[in-house]
């Protein structure tokens, strides 16, 4: 029997009594479903899965995205490598909400620990619907109905800066016009009102004057990190997270270099934020 516990006041809860190697039973699903929306981030530990295990387990949830800038794991393309050592240092050390660069960001992403430093490369995560429910009530009403624009060019820019880097993601480039989405977007499932800005890749809140567009980014960006709103996962091999993209924001510790992490990171196709 699943079993959830929950690790922080805001977000976050460990699931245990599942073998992710096994394929999902209906009953499982709909446990799994209904722990991801309540507590928006999920962890198991111990699991030694392939990649055709953690691809399948990731299909039962709904389709894959590939992510345009990374590689992926042989023969799965929808798995993507998440990997720095003394050479290849992470360049991503903000918080952030996966791909939100796309007309439909992921619904979700399951992220697996393969290789893990000794010490320190934990994560961290942040309840969007938590912060967006701290605000004042005339705060909420003025964000709600504003749109800002997210670019994959924003995000990437050091690595397009990087030698051969623009020339390396020119197809990303230009399959990834931005785009723009709601600043305060509804869940489709709990129908909790989330906050959808990020500093990775929001440029500007629509409609508002450019200084008028900072200052507002500015706020919500120190807003949702309150530590409240908050909570920290450190990885041992094998342990997975698995969290709702449509509701929180992570960002990793890089605080581990020069050793080596590798992950793997599978995304779930989402749908219109509205």
């Amino acid at each position: 029997m699943i079993r959830v516990h929950p690790i922080g006041a805001a977000l976050g809860a460990e699931i245990e009594g599942i073998d992710l190697r096994e394929p999902l039973s209906d009953e499982q699903l709909h446990s799994l479903e209904s722990a991801l929306v309540q507590h928006q981030v999920i962890f198991f530990r111990d699991q030694e899965i392939t990649p055709a295990q953690q691809s399948a387990f990731a299909r039962r949830f709904g389709a894959p995205q590939c992510h345009p800038a990374y590689p992926h794991v042989d023969g799965y393309p929808e798995l993507s490598i998440l990997e720095s050592d003394r050479e290849n240092p992470s360049k991503i050390e903000k918080w952030h909400t996966d791909m939100t660069f796309r007309p439909n960001p992921p619904l979700g992403s399951i992220l697996r620990a393969r290789i893990v430093p000794p010490k320190g490369g934990d994560t961290l995560w942040l309840s969007l619907a938590a912060a967006y429910e701290a605000l004042s009530e005339p705060m909420r009403k003025f964000l709600d109905g504003l749109r800002a624009e997210h670019s994959f060019e924003h995000g990437f820019q050091e690595s397009l800066a990087e030698p051969g880097g623009r020339e390396r993601l020119a197809q990303a480039l230009a399959d990834n016009p931005p785009v723009e989405h709601p600043v305060v977007r509804t869940h489709p499932v709990s129908g909790r009102r989330c906050l959808f800005v990020n500093c990775l890749f929001t440029t500007r809140i629509v409609g508002l004057h450019p200084a008028e567009s900072d200052a507002l980014l500015e706020f919500l960006y120190a807003h949702v990190q309150r530590k409240e709103f908050t909570c920290r996962f450190h990885w041992r091999e094998n342990s997975i997270a698995f969290w709702d993209n449509r509701s929180t924001q992570h960002r990793p510790e890089n605080d581990y270099w020069p050793e080596r992490r590798r992950m793997e990171r599978v995304t779930i196709e989402g749908d219109e934020p509205f």
